[in-house]
């Protein structure tokens, strides 16, 4: 197998709302810049470009075909696209990339939550037949999960909020995160419920945003990035979209993809975790022990929806581009209740 590496990685900053449209070329330009002007690569220089979007979300049909002219027109590019988040993109340039076709690949996604009413758009993703005409929003679901772990001892509001404080905490070093700050777990417990048992602290943000990684194989990683991060293991597995044909206080499918990725020994984890509550179950699933955990503050500090899961393999990569740490791992998730999961682990080679 080729070995391949993470290279470069931008973000657009997490804001409540931007004014751009939904086709997100006014969010993606300016990190395309910023990313292969970092590199020293022009747009020629790309062997390939992946992204991730929804046109449900964007409200509007291939939406992602309109995100193109972020690339230009010229000169002709390969390009392709997944209707979820960007992480799975990362794969399908990763597969590219072992194939021997391309050298280099361009990987990115957006989504501009504000458009719409997000809770409804995400609640089109559940079973058509016996769940989405009731309509259950994604608070209302996790609210239900939070609960059946609260009652089985896996956590408690405390654990919830205590994950929150540190989001915030954490998010104060990230000048691109939406919510940061210092908060005392006992005034977070204060507040009122959103879903009881989820208060507001307790829920990613409603975020628009956009990310992008650029990868490269063998040598080329060697030339761009002074200290590329290798991709060692990549795997992502998928659980039943049935709610009552899974255990909702276990991910099945984490736990698979983080065995078949190699996630022990990891040194700092960034997890796509939308609720407090899936944190703590995340690091169950991966057996993540006492490591650094989110140190960008997280999804629960920034949410962009179909980009945040490739932000975090990105935030993972910047520790070890910057000599912090040798081993990480990026999460993503997909579908409800985490049913699908993505785990990247990279290393850094001295």
């Amino acid at each position: 197998m080729r070995d391949i590496a993470v290279v470069g990685f931008a973000q657009t900053p997490c804001v409540r709302e931007t004014d751009g449209t939904t086709n997100g070329v006014e969010m993606l330009v300016p990190i395309f810049h910023e990313v292969l002007g970092s590199l020293g690569l022009t747009k020629s220089d790309i062997g390939f470009w992946c992204s991730g979007s929804s046109d449900y979300l964007a409200g509007r049909a291939f939406s992602f075909v309109s995100a193109v002219d972020a690339i230009g027109a010229f000169p002709p590019i390969a390009e392709s696209h997944v209707e979820m988040d960007a992480a799975w993109a990362l794969y399908e340039a990763w597969v590219k990339l072992l194939c021997g076709e391309v050298d280099t690949a361009l990987v990115y996604g957006f989504g501009k939550s504000s458009a719409g009413q997000l809770r409804r758009v995400m609640a089109m993703q559940l079973d058509p037949y016996v769940v989405t005409p009731l309509w259950p929003d994604s608070i209302g679901l996790a609210g239900i999960q939070a609960r059946m772990g609260i009652e089985a001892g896996l956590w408690d509001e405390r654990a919830m909020a205590s994950v929150a404080a540190q989001s915030r905490a954490a998010a104060q070093s990230n000048p691109l995160a939406q919510l940061s700050g210092t908060f005392g777990v006992d005034e977070l417990l204060a507040s009122d419920y959103v879903a009881d048992p989820l208060r507001r602290h307790d829920c990613a943000p409603i975020t628009d945003g956009a990310a992008t990684i650029v990868l490269a194989a063998g040598d080329r990683a060697r030339e761009l990035c002074e200290r590329p991060a290798w991709i060692t293991g990549f795997e992502h597995r998928v659980d039943s979209p049935s709610f009552g044909a899974r255990d909702l206080l276990t991910s099945p499918s984490t736990v698979a993809a983080g065995k078949a990725a190699g996630a022990e020994g990891v040194e700092v984890a960034e997890l796509h975790a939308p609720f407090t509550h899936q944190e703590i179950l995340l690091r169950q699933a991966l057996g993540l022990g006492d490591i650094s955990v989110n140190p960008s503050g997280g999804v629960l500090a920034g949410n962009p929806m179909f980009a945040a899961g490739l932000a975090r393999i990105g935030e993972a990569a910047r520790r070890v581009h910057d000599g912090s740490a040798s081993k990480v791992l990026g999460h993503a998730t997909s579908g409800p209740l985490l049913q699908q999961n993505l785990v990247c682990v990279m290393e850094g080679r001295d």
